[in-house]
């Protein structure tokens, strides 16, 4: 059953971050440590991709599960994706209504990823991109990951990325381990890479920002995320 009042909780916290000035600016795609983030992360995206023969995307149907305003599945363009055969879900209806504005030829649609209204084995690829980090719930969680290998096909894989520590300043999300990912998707085969620098410390590099990430990102403990595929098994 659906847990609505974990669904309620979620969407009161994500309009705080929408309401909120700070972490508004936080976020600003115009922050040099912010840019180096997302290159890393697209850079290992795709070898990911590449390494397990998932590309090209052209005729692969790729489903985003908080999704929004869409720009993630948005750049999945550049590796072959139809834009017919990319979906995208989320909670908050007012995202749904800006990503199918920025990109009407996707298939959008407000929906709790508890039920997802799709057939068994459709997708070949799911896109979790901080999504269970911010689900409190353990009951929510295990509905959100027993739907997603519902509509994954057999050899299909979840690309995921999401904390890997807990947040002291941000009581709204919990870091995810290996344990707490192969509890959620049992049987499947990871491969996941540490990245991500600690973004407070990216996000003030500034101008030295293309010396120091690679830098500092190259030291363990300060990389902050897991992203990597998990694969179904057949």
């Amino acid at each position: 059953m659906p847990t609505d009042h974990e669904v309620e909780r979620l969407k009161r916290v994500y309009r705080t971050y929408r309401e909120s000035e700070a972490i508004q600016a936080q976020w600003d795609s115009g922050n040099p440590g912010n840019r180096a983030i997302l290159g890393e992360r697209q850079e290992i995206v795709e070898q990911l991709l590449k390494t397990q023969g998932f590309l090209p995307l052209s005729n692969r149907r790729v489903l985003e599960i908080g999704c929004g305003s869409g720009n993630v599945l948005a750049s999945f363009l550049i590796w072959g994706a139809r834009p017919e055969n990319l979906y995208g879900i989320d909670l908050l209806p007012d995202r749904i209504e800006k990503a199918q504005r920025l990109y009407p030829n996707f298939h959008f649609r407000s929906a709790n990823a508890e039920k997802l209204d799709f057939p068994d084995d459709y997708f070949h690829l799911l896109l979790f991109f901080t999504v269970f980090s911010s689900i409190l719930d353990e009951e929510m969680a295990h509905n959100v990951a027993r739907e997603a290998i519902r509509v994954l096909r057999p050899n299909g894989a979840i690309l995921w990325y999401d904390f890997r520590y807990n947040n002291p300043r941000n009581p709204y999300v919990r870091g995810m381990t290996r344990r707490d990912i192969r509890r959620l998707f049992p049987g499947f085969e990871l491969h996941l890479k540490t990245i991500t620098l600690l973004p407070p410390l990216s996000r003030r590099l500034g101008r030295l920002t293309p010396v120091l990430y690679p830098l500092l990102a190259a030291i363990p403990p300060l990389r902050t995320h897991y992203l990597g595929l998990l694969v179904k098994p057949e």
